[in-house]
């Protein structure tokens, strides 16, 4: 398969793929289809989908927040209307209301960030447990990419809303 027709086809299904989820694909079809290069370009080289618009470190465990769809996404598209690199853009920028504006980095440098930090501390100190006011028969795990919640003895392989692997779940209860 061309370059070409593959990115044609990436493009395609991360369409199909944020719609089905209520997200949208940036509208400039063409910067969309450079920002997909950069994404096939780092699989190829690094085997995942490291943004490709940060500088990834070429270890998957240490870049699991910038592995596409990121970690940052949803607060980017909450408070500025597209995600930092704005391959995901909110439906006033879709619709061409609102023009794309500069997002700052909210990821930590890698000097400052935790090695592994306890989902509690995540949550003000409480777990769902704490939340609930009960024991749970099993653990839950939350995405760190879009929220979702299931309470399982593991992740999901992949989350059934935006599709993440099960690395990007932790443990929330």
């Amino acid at each position: 398969m061309s370059d070409e027709i593959k990115v044609e086809a990436t493009h395609d299904r991360l369409k199909r793929e944020a719609e089905a989820g209520g997200y949208r694909l940036n509208p400039d079809v063409e910067f969309t289809k450079e920002l997909i290069r950069g994404l096939l370009t780092n699989e190829e080289r690094m085997g995942y989908w490291a943004c490709p618009c940060r500088l990834a470190s070429g270890d998957k465990a240490e870049d699991t927040d910038i592995i596409c769809p990121c970690d940052y996404r949803d607060p980017d598209l909450s408070q500025f209307g597209a995600c930092y690199c704005a391959l995901y853009v909110s439906e006033s920028i879709f619709k061409g209301e609102k023009k794309v504006s500069p997002v700052p980095e909210r990821r930590i440098p890698p000097e400052d960030r935790p090695k592994e930090q306890p989902s509690a501390q995540a949550h003000g100190g409480k777990t769902a447990a704490g939340f609930l006011g009960k024991e749970l028969s099993k653990p839950v795990w939350r995405c760190k990419v879009c929220g979702y919640l299931c309470a399982r003895d593991e992740p999901p392989d992949k989350c059934p809303i935006c599709k993440v692997g099960k690395e990007r779940f932790e443990r929330f209860a």
